[in-house]
């Protein structure tokens, strides 16, 4: 009985030691020398100061500042824990709505949405990702097209030519990887910091 345990506790330990130790950190430190940026989070600094992540969106609000696409993600309600609310950008809880295109309440929603952005005269064309929300809730990027019907807005509350602020955005384009694959997109926060450069 002795002779087939010993192997079996042997075996345990070895290969606890090798997959559950060696393997993560000989992985994590190839990461850290060949990906240093993206192995700790493609994190954004100005001043000494992280302001966030290329990968993460956030919630801007202020007419200063171009606002990227709705976000779906909650948080518990702290009045009520069976509950949620609506939590914009709340990386610990990232996903979508989950709602299918026959369901009215996407449909009011989206709708709520329209309204509000031309209501507040932010916009005079709305981009479907101004008023959809992505999968993970937490997209850093915008369209392009939302970004430029952004532009009169943001150069209005900063007293700037819409041309600088068109220009800026043009400047923050990002096109398809390898030419092909995905979409041209904007960083959002990438295209605030600039446009705080520009004062």
């Amino acid at each position: 009985m002795l002779s087939q345990i010993r192997p079996a506790i042997v075996m345990i330990v070895l290969f606890t030691l090798l997959t559950g130790l060696a393997y993560p950190l000989a992985i994590t430190g190839l990461a850290q020398l060949a990906f240093h940026d993206a192995a700790n989070g493609s994190l954004i600094e100005r001043q000494g100061v992280i302001v966030g992540s290329r990968l993460i969106g956030q919630n801007f609000v202020a007419d200063h500042y171009f606002h990227g696409r709705p976000s779906a993600t909650s948080a518990p309600d702290p009045n009520d824990a069976s509950k949620t609310i609506d939590a914009p950008y709340n990386a610990a809880n990232s996903g979508g709505s989950n709602l299918g295109p026959t369901s009215q309440k996407l449909v009011d929603r989206v709708n709520a949405a329209i309204e509000a952005e031309f209501a507040a005269g932010r916009i005079d064309v709305v981009a479907a990702d101004a008023v959809t929300t992505s999968a993970s809730g937490l997209d850093p990027h915008v369209s392009p097209q939302y970004a430029l019907a952004q532009a009169p807005a943001v150069a209005a509350a900063r007293e700037l030519p819409v041309s600088r602020v068109r220009a800026l955005v043009e400047s923050q384009i990002e096109q398809r990887m390898a030419g092909f694959i995905g979409e041209p997109r904007v960083n959002v926060l990438e295209l605030n910091l600039a446009l705080d450069e520009l004062r």
